[in-house]
């Protein structure tokens, strides 16, 4: 799922997103804040550009502000554990509200989390959860990783696929979600970002899961994004789901 050197393309796809955070957060009315974006892009050696960091900008701001709203959905819903499958170089350990007891996995390639914990570690920014990074390389066994950094099966958690299931085959997402929910209990929660075919939402409805999916530009919208004519909006689905 997940390469491990600098130049794979997972790597650039964080680094790509964390710019746009950056720049989310430096607007006048961002939709989420973000204050450590700019010290990852920063140690990455990378320049933030001067204005739009992308041509999707919005929309990857968008998904954001959702799995944010997402996440304190489930926390405040009394589930603490998370864990966050491709976090890339996102911060939500940090700049989200967390409940005390809430419990965190970063799952992503280790060049990816190295960078994330050297540089937060440098900075002043205080964890408001317990944060366990999962290192994986192409082709580990992430749920053993998963387990060995103590995550447990037999609680609920919130599962957050953002920006990983439409890279994959639809054998490969059959695969990926038949493994989470074998190590989903009762209660547990998901929230994936999803092209429309094959239909996620209707997998895991056939799979005991309560289900109900919203088109991003729909989402969009809701957050004041302008999307009329926007080419650079894939045609994607924000998915989430609870475990009966």
């Amino acid at each position: 799922m997940i390469r491990h050197d600098a130049d794979s393309p997972g790597y650039h796809r964080a680094l790509g997103v964390a710019m746009v955070r950056a720049w989310e957060n430096d607007c006048e009315q961002p939709l989420f804040t973000d204050p450590y974006a700019r010290l990852l892009v920063e140690a990455a050696g990378a320049a933030l550009p001067s204005g739009r960091p992308c041509a999707g900008a919005d929309y990857a701001a968008a998904r954001t502000k959702w799995f944010d709203d997402y996440l304190l959905s489930a926390s405040a819903g009394g589930v603490s554990q998370v864990v966050i499958l491709g976090a890339g170089l996102d911060t939500r350990p940090w700049r989200l509200p967390w409940l005390s007891d809430t419990a965190i996995f970063d799952v992503d390639e280790p060049t990816v989390l190295a960078l994330k914990a050297a540089t937060m570690d440098a900075s002043d920014a205080q964890l408001g959860a317990k944060y366990m990074p999962v290192p994986v390389e192409s082709g580990e066994d992430w749920p053993r990783a998963l387990q060995a950094a103590g995550f447990d099966h037999l609680e609920p958690t919130a599962w957050s696929i953002e920006g990983v299931l439409p890279e994959l085959s639809a054998e490969a997402q059959d695969a990926l979600l038949s493994e989470i929910a074998l190590y989903s209990a009762r209660g547990t929660r998901i929230a994936v970002e999803a092209a429309t075919d094959p239909d996620v939402s209707q997998w895991l409805c056939c799979n005991h899961w309560e289900a109900t999916s919203v088109d991003v530009r729909d989402v969009m919208h809701r957050y004041h994004r302008a999307v009329d004519g926007d080419v650079t909006i894939p045609p994607y689905v924000f998915v989430q789901g609870k475990l009966l």
